[in-house]
């Protein structure tokens, strides 16, 4: 009777924790401590930077989720949780300097790390009998909740920056409007105070060529924007020896509807039609010092939704 009893206890236990990765970040913080994670290599694609894992952030802080339903779960689950998890620490990576780093003294100033960490993908749905009744869905159950513990690590420590959510979407809203127009009207100027360095670059090339092939954009923003939200957030330490030198970056992913209307050197239309609305899926990533004074929210990146994602 009592093997039996043991693999339902067992899998109450984890549908318990995978429920937990479903809170709202205004739900308890849950005071455990997560996995360590391996050594890790950034996607190489976004830059000449190994994302590495030197150092670890000690301590018991607390871990809003993001979901729908509330719930509490207590400190003393933390020994449970060693089911998914096999030691009690948070990290971020170790982002190394880039080029454009300035050294002053034995000291590196960083404007940006110059790359996104864990970009972003959307987690292919797994039915709820593969989940709870294999390995496989086992394993990506525990998956899920490390990435989730890792979002709310960041957010936990923005908030003690004073980070409130509805203003930094007022914020990112004002951002995505902005760089759009500056980006329609080839204003690299203006635009290279809104973006980080490495985003600035591309933003430029993608200026110019499309200047090859239109004289003239029009771009505008029907407000107000139909949905945003918080897909994802990294931290990203920069000085082994000081765990307070860290960047924050948020994914968002911003649905609205434009109007975009191209023309030629003669002012024919030639792509678009701006008397029609597009709803358009654009996934940003937002990033900002927290340790410069003063320091301010840039676009360091975009990711492409994938066709499934954009047909969901």
């Amino acid at each position: 009777m009592l093997k039996m009893t043991t693999p339902f206890k067992r899998l109450h236990l984890v549908r318990t924790l995978y429920r937990s990765s479903q809170i709202g970040e205004s739900s308890s913080y849950l005071l455990v401590s997560c996995k360590t994670y391996s050594s890790a290599i950034s996607n190489g694609s976004e830059g000449n930077f190994r994302s590495l894992y030197p150092h670890l952030l000690k301590g018991q802080d607390g871990f809003p989720f993001t979901g729908v339903k509330s719930l509490t779960l207590r400190s003393s689950m933390a020994t449970e949780l060693s089911i998914f998890m096999n030691d009690k620490r948070m990290i971020t990576t170790q982002a190394k300097a880039p080029a454009q780093a300035r050294q002053v003294g034995q000291q590196i100033s960083l404007s940006s790390p110059g790359f996104i960490y864990e970009p972003y993908e959307p987690r292919e749905k797994i039915p709820f009998w593969k989940r709870w009744f294999t390995i496989s869905g086992w394993r990506r159950t525990k998956v899920d909740i490390i990435l989730e513990l890792k979002s709310a690590y960041a957010i936990a420590k923005l908030r003690k920056k004073g980070y409130s959510k509805k203003q930094f979407y007022k914020e990112a809203v004002n951002m995505y409007k902005e760089i759009n127009t500056l980006i329609a009207n080839g204003d690299r100027r203006s635009l290279r105070k809104s973006v980080t360095e490495k985003m600035f670059s591309a933003l430029k090339n993608e200026i110019k060529q499309r200047e090859s092939a239109w004289s003239k954009v029009y771009w505008e923003m029907v407000e107000p924007v139909v949905m945003i939200r918080t897909l994802r957030a990294r931290l990203i330490g920069v000085d082994r020896k000081d765990l307070d030198k860290t960047f924050i970056q948020l994914t968002l992913e911003i649905l609205a509807k434009q109007k975009f209307e191209a023309y030629d050197s003669k002012g024919s239309v030639v792509a678009g039609d701006k008397s029609k609305e597009v709803l358009v899926r654009d996934i940003w990533v937002f990033e900002k010092s927290m340790f410069h004074p003063g320091a301010r929210w840039r676009l360091c990146g975009r990711i492409t939704p994938k066709a499934s994602y954009l047909s969901s």
